[in-house]
Parts: C-alpha cells; sequence; structure tokens
C-alpha cells in the first residue's frame, strides 16, 4: 500500500495524502490543480476520493437531439478552458423504475438517477492515477434491457474498490435506450436513417473509441479493454463481440445475466419504424418532423404504435426497441457463425448467470411453502403439457431442493447462456469460461435467494456498499475478493484462473465445465443438462 501512495505522490502533491478507506486523514481532495487530465475534446478536472481519481459525466458524444436524433452519434464539440466533470451525466430518456418510498424495490437497489435527456452520451471514469501507467481497462455496460438504466443506477456499480484493489481504471457509460436509441426507419425514410434501428449500440461503439482515443491519459491501456455488462448490459455485450464497428476496440468480454445470439428481426424492425409513422399520422416525406417533436411526446407515440403492432396476429417476433439485425451493423442471422464468424471481435468471453434470476416468492412469503403438484400447476401456462416432466427432471437432478427452489431455478434455467457459449465456441477460437452464481442473499427471511443483479457488487468489491443485496459482512466480502481476482486475472490474460479459486477450466459444448461460485467455489460439468433437455428444445 506505501508504494501505492508514492505513486499517487508523484503525480500530484495532493495524491500524496490520499488516504486508504479506513484512514481518519481527509478523504476528498478538489482544486484549481488537482484531478485534472487532457481529452481530445479538452480537458477535464474532477477530484480525488480515497486515494481514487473520479471524473464524472465526460461527454463522449453530442447531445443527441434535434438532428441528431435516431443518427450515428456525432462527436462532442471541443471547449476551452478546463470542464468539471464532478457529477454523473443525464440518464437517457426512459420509464423509470418503481422509486415510492413504499417501493422494497427501490429499497433493494437504491435507484441512482439525476437529470434525463437527450444529452446523454457520457461516461466516468475511476482511475488509481493520472500517471502514464498503462493499466487494464473495465468498461461497464449498464442493464435494465435496452430500455432503462444508466450507469451509476445501482450502488454496486461504484468503480472505486476495484480500482483500487486490482489497480485498473473502470469506466461506466450512458447511452440512448428504447425508442430515441433502437427506432429503425431505414425501411421508410432511406439512407439517412439506415442506421437508426442501432443508434443506441453505436453509442457504445462511440464510447469504447473515446476510450481508445483518450484512456491513456487517465492511465489506461487502450490495448487491454475489457466490455462488462450484466442483464441487458449482458446482451449488449454480445451484440459488441459481433458488431464490426466495433472490431479492435476491446479484448475481453463479459457477460453476466444476459446474453445474446441474434438481433430483432429486420422485418419486424422496420414494421415498427412504419407503425411510428403511422400512428403520428405523417407520410415518409415528413418523417425528418420526428426529429424535433418533444422526446417525451415521441416516446408515448412510439410505444403506442409498438403495442398496437404487437397485438396484430401473426406479426411474430414481439422485440420491441432493440438493435437489429440489418445486414449492416449486426448481422441478420445467427452471430459468430458462418460468414458472421468474423464480423465482429473473436476474443475471451466469460459468461454467468445466477441460481435465481428470477425467484417467483421474491416478494410473496406464502409461495414459501408450495408443494411440488403446486409448482407443476404454476408452471403449466408457461410450458403447457410439459410443465410436469420439468419438475420431475429438474427434481432428480437437484434432489436437494425444495419445490420453490425448483420452481426458482427452473423459471432461471441456463438455456440461453448455454447456447450461447455453444455458438461462440462452435466457429471462433478464442475460450469461453462459464460460471453459475449460488451464493444467496439473507435478507427477506432467505427469499431473494441468488438473484438477478446479486453478483455485481461481488465481482467489483461493491458487497459493503451494496448491503441492502447482501447484507455486508466478512461472508459475502470473502466470496467478492475471489470473484475479484478471477475478473482482474481475465482482464489481464484473458483467463480467470487465479490463487483464490479452484482450477477453472475452459468451457466445452461437450462437457459444459462451469465454476459456482458460493461459499464453496467448485467446478462441475454441466450440472443442469440432463435436467434442460426436458424443456425439449
Amino acid at each position: 500500500m506505501q508504494g501505492f501512495f508514492l505513486l499517487l505522490a508523484g503525480t500530484h502533491p495532493a495524491a500524496a495524502a490520499s488516504p486508504s478507506p479506513q484512514s481518519d486523514d481527509q478523504q476528498l481532495f478538489i482544486g484549481e490543480q488537482i484531478a485534472v487530465a487532457p481529452t481530445r475534446y479538452g480537458k477535464v478536472r474532477g477530484f480525488i476520493l480515497r486515494g481514487i481519481y473520479n471524473f464524472r459525466g465526460i461527454p463522449y458524444g453530442a447531445p443527441a437531439s434535434g438532428e441528431n436524433r435516431f443518427m450515428p452519434p456525432q462527436p462532442p464539440r471541443p471547449w476551452k478552458g478546463v470542464r468539471p466533470a464532478v457529477a454523473f451525466g443525464d440518464s437517457a430518456p426512459q420509464s423509470f423504475y418503481d422509486r415510492r418510498p413504499e417501493s422494497y424495490s427501490m429499497f433493494v437497489d437504491h435507484w441512482n438517477y439525476d437529470g434525463m435527456s437527450e444529452d446523454c452520451l457520457r461516461l466516468n471514469v475511476w482511475t488509481p492515477g493520472l500517471d502514464g501507467k498503462r493499466r487494464p481497462v473495465l468498461v461497464w455496460l449498464h442493464g435494465g434491457g435496452f430500455a432503462r438504466g444508466n450507469g451509476i443506477e445501482q450502488d454496486g456499480y461504484d468503480g472505486e474498490n476495484i480500482a483500487r484493489y486490482g489497480d485498473i481504471v473502470f469506466c461506466s457509460v450512458n447511452h440512448r435506450l428504447g425508442p430515441l436509441g433502437f427506432s429503425d426507419f431505414a425501411g421508410v425514410g432511406g439512407k439517412k436513417y439506415v442506421s437508426s434501428g442501432n443508434a443506441g449500440m453505436l453509442d457504445i461503439v462511440a464510447a469504447l473509441e473515446w476510450v481508445r482515443d483518450n484512456i491513456e491519459a487517465f492511465g489506461g491501456d487502450p490495448q487491454n479493454v475489457t466490455i462488462m455488462g450484466q442483464s441487458g448490459g449482458g446482451a449488449k455485450v454480445c451484440n459488441l463481440c459481433a458488431m464490426p464497428a466495433a472490431k479492435g476496440l476491446f479484448h475481453k468480454a463479459v457477460a453476466l445475466s444476459g446474453n445474446a445470439t441474434r438481433a430483432n428481426s429486420k422485418q419486424y424492425a422496420e414494421a415498427l419504424g412504419s407503425a411510428i409513422l403511422r400512428e403520428a399520422g405523417l407520410d415518409a416525406s415528413q418523417i425528418d418532423s420526428l426529429q424535433h417533436m418533444p422526446w417525451e411526446e415521441y416516446m408515448l407515440l412510439a410505444e403506442r404504435a409498438a403495442q398496437h403492432l404487437n397485438g396484430i396476429q401473426g406479426v411474430g417476433q414481439r422485440g420491441g426497441f432493440a438493435p437489429v439485425g440489418d445486414g449492416r451493423d449486426l448481422p441478420d442471422g445467427e452471430f459468430y457463425t458462418g460468414r458472421y464468424s468474423t464480423w465482429g471481435t473473436d476474443v475471451p468471453m466469460l459468461l454467468c448467470s445466477t441460481f435465481h434470476e428470477w425467484n417467483p416468492d421474491r416478494d410473496d412469503p406464502e409461495l414459501e411453502s408450495v408443494t411440488t403438484e403446486g409448482v407443476v400447476g404454476h408452471l403449466t401456462p408457461v410450458f403447457g403439457e410439459r410443465a410436469g416432466a420439468i419438475v420431475e427432471a429438474y427434481a432428480k437432478s437437484f434432489p436437494e431442493l425444495r419445490p420453490i427452489e425448483l420452481w426458482s431455478v427452473i423459471v432461471s434455467n441456463r438455456r440461453g447462456v448455454v447456447h450461447t457459449a455453444d455458438v461462440k465456441c462452435r466457429e471462433q477460437q478464442s475460450p469461453v469460461y462459464m460460471a453459475w452464481f449460488g451464493w444467496e442473499s439473507p435478507l427477506f427471511d432467505g427469499r431473494h435467494r441468488a438473484f438477478h443483479c446479486l453478483d455485481i457488487c461481488f465481482w467489483f468489491l461493491n458487497t459493503d456498499r451494496m448491503v441492502t443485496h447482501t447484507g455486508g459482512g466478512k461472508a459475502p466480502r470473502d466470496l467478492s475478493y475471489r470473484m475479484a481476482d478471477a475478473l482482474l486475472a481475465f482482464m489481464r490474460t484473458g483467463d480467470p484462473n487465479c490463487p483464490s479459486l479452484p482450477s477453472w477450466p475452459r468451457y466445452t459444448p461437450r462437457k459444459g465445465e462451469v465454476m459456482i461460485l458460493d461459499d464453496r467455489c467448485r467446478t462441475a460439468e454441466d450440472p443442469d443438462r440432463e435436467a434442460r433437455r426436458a424443456f425439449g428444445d
């Protein structure tokens, strides 16, 4: 630790006094000559907190309003002097989660939202030093599907602890979402709108280009960038791996509780674009007027159009506003295969899901005593006549689980993540590693179990910061260090093996090797394979 502070002292005098998190010394440093870094567009001034340089809300793109709406991201306008970078940027326009004081979801996830506007192409940087040292870089992509979220949405997204512990640079990104990020007008608007259906993904590409061009000034290595996301962010990671425009901008990929091997169909996306015009009462020659409509009005209009289109029998796919397989920005077939195997970036990938992504009795304690017959009854509307066989198969594979636990594991099944791993392995050469997170939260009488989003704070050493997920304390902290060690090893080498965990084998479709992350970490060979076969697809 002493060497670390000497390193900071060499970069700025104020940093010599920067304390560890347990210190009684001054914690925060900010001033005219403190934490100033150059970018291609101008200088930014952040602050030093507990020895880590923080830069918040740096623009990587111009505001996406007016003539920039639906268009590929444009570079920010250069500025003179030093621009403050001390507050997180606006979230992309979206409908927020339930944030009422009575909301248990608000208590558990502690949604962090301030402003909201189309000036949302901003990113945040945490770094141990502005010293020219080329540290590995982690770029975090938030969850919320493709419709919600931001780069600091949960306290567990904070980059301070992992940046300090791992001596890395941590970045998080805001980008366009929902109708403003994924309205495909290519079919009705012509060449001008050819990329409108993937504007939100092209924003992330622009953020990665900013990292390539600027991160060295923040102590990072543009030749060692790992992209990582959870839920919708995991799907974004998989999409980026298939995008020609992102090729060469990152070198490893981590997808948590979210994956993708296809984008929305072009036919559906363009039909949705046409439906938006009809809903607005416009013809193709008037499409530009949608760029100047207040964003609140446009979002409501577009969402109504999606509801009407998805209600038409025979439309088929109901993908809503999400990336589009247009055969230009994203494959119009399965990612990583055939002619698409070389379209994107063949890099080492780490995939992880949780045991109980979607626990049915999270907010319904009466279901804790459900019977096996009751589980079959609840699952029949979802799986039809196969429900009984599915429950029987999972009970055989996991005889120690109670009925409510079986129900949770079934609805949180690993079919998607395993399929993504298998497709990635089929024709690409870089290794895939698989994890299954099983540590169960003790909160709410233990009903939340290993829920969707719980593992994020473990990877980033934020289990004590995200106490509403973990309860805090030694048990989650110990697992967190093991997981952080594996992540840091993966960032540096493309291999998560480290002294903190048992030997982690490379995933193969034949054996299905997986690292189970729990109080007792261990490897297994596809423990739910036989159970998954009961789904029959």
